[in-house]
């Protein structure tokens, strides 16, 4: 029997089902879509550029457009996404496309925008290195995908009840990425002033259950390849719901989650961005900026 591909974490054709469900519905579960449209959209207000020409990939309700609307720095804005309902929700050009092989022609877009899509790729340096690709020279990649943190108070819930009642763990909840290795990730595949920042945004639920529910509904349950493939014991779900309301419980009895979202910034590099100084390249002396007397290497200091 072949062993499987190591590489492949994720089912990337369940993904592409669940989205398809998912977007009949969308308009109900779409709040922590647009909550991190909204917060992506709004670090292009920091970039005095304008980009005529922009992609959004994993483009879901079209929330990334609603949230752009009013700013005049981006043009005309294409969408793909992974699920044919959700492409044909669009309210501009769209297009039914793979993150994991995109379709798109090099040096193509002035801005690449993408929000909650790029934590189900299972090559995520490999499709980097594509929206790289297809950028413009000097053009600009933003990126916001769930982090490592995400959901970490779930987990916690089902490992405990599942131990408990099972005897044993199974993968329950999706990896994702930590935010140390996001500015990484993008100086891997060539993006010029990488940088990684991360924002938490807490949701409160009635109880566990309503958030299983939830994250189910937007497509976003767990998509691990080894992943049990059978239903969830009933007794072992209700006892995680149990074990999350006893340690997790807000102020006013209900049931805290928190969604760690990690935002990528980075430049298709071009001779105009500022690059760092050669060693030794510098004019000035940090000694004299600070009042103080430079001292080479291994020289000791007399302290008489």
């Amino acid at each position: 029997m072949k062993s499987p591909d190591p590489l492949l974490i994720f089912d990337r054709a369940v993904l592409r089902a669940r989205r398809e469900r998912a977007a009949r519905d969308w308009d109900r579960r779409s709040f922590l879509k647009r909550e991190i449209a909204e917060r992506l959209v709004e670090r292009l207000d920091d970039v005095r550029r304008t980009f005529p020409l922009a992609l959004d990939l994993g483009s879901h309700g079209d929330e990334i457009a609603v949230a752009l609307r009013g700013r005049r720095s981006v043009g005309e804005l294409v969408r793909s996404d992974l699920g044919l309902n959700f492409a044909r929700r669009a309210a501009g050009p769209a297009i039914v496309a793979d993150e994991e092989a995109l379709p798109f022609a090099a040096d193509c877009f002035d801005l690449v925008l993408s929000a909650m899509t790029l934590h189900w790729v299972n090559d995520l340096p490999g499709t980097l290195i594509q929206i790289g690709r297809i950028l413009k020279p000097d053009g600009l990649f933003l990126g916001a995908m769930l982090g490592g943190r995400t959901l970490w108070q779930l987990r916690e819930a089902l490992a405990a009840a599942e131990s408990e009642i099972e005897g044993g763990l199974s993968p329950r909840v999706s990896p994702f990425a930590d935010l140390g290795d996001a500015a990484a990730l993008l100086q891997r595949a060539g993006f010029a002033l990488p940088v990684a920042d991360s924002d938490t945004i807490e949701v409160e639920y009635e109880h566990a259950l309503a958030l299983m529910r939830d994250l189910r509904a937007m497509g976003e349950g767990n998509l691990v390849g080894e992943r049990r493939r059978g239903f969830s014991r009933r007794a072992t779900l209700l006892r995680a719901a149990e074990i999350y309301g006893e340690r997790f419980d807000s102020p006013a009895a209900r049931v805290t989650a928190s969604f760690e979202v990690l935002f990528l910034h980075g430049w298709r590099p071009h001779a105009s961005q500022p690059k760092p100084l050669k060693p030794g390249a510098a004019r000035h002396r940090l000694a004299a900026a600070l009042g103080t007397t430079e001292m080479s290497t291994g020289q000791k200091v007399d302290r008489t």
